[in-house]
């Protein structure tokens, strides 16, 4: 059975930084033509909500770049945009 990058990357966010709560939502169907090769379908755009001790004293932009580094094989190959929301236990989410 193939596995989905929305899996995969559930796995490696897990893997990494143990979180409280993940939730990876793909919104590529939100982005359907905003190119010509963007139908909809696949999973090209990315959305990560995640909560993780490991973020407690890191600045948002180290979140990301540490998010962002994790899943550069996944940028590398195809995704092509990645909405990040970290946050550390205790710190007010919007989601």
């Amino acid at each position: 059975m193939e596995t989905t990058l929305q899996s995969r990357i559930e796995k490696k966010l897990t893997d990494a930084f143990a979180p409280e709560r993940l939730i990876v939502i793909n919104e590529s169907h939100m982005h359907a033509g905003h190119q010509p090769d963007m139908t909809g379908t696949g999973e090209t755009h990315i959305r990560v909500r995640i909560v993780s001790a490991k973020f407690t004293g890191m600045p948002r932009l180290a979140r990301h770049r540490a998010i962002s580094e994790l899943l550069k094989p996944e940028l590398d190959a195809g995704l092509h945009a990645l909405a990040v929301e970290p946050a550390a236990p205790g710190e007010a989410v919007r989601w």
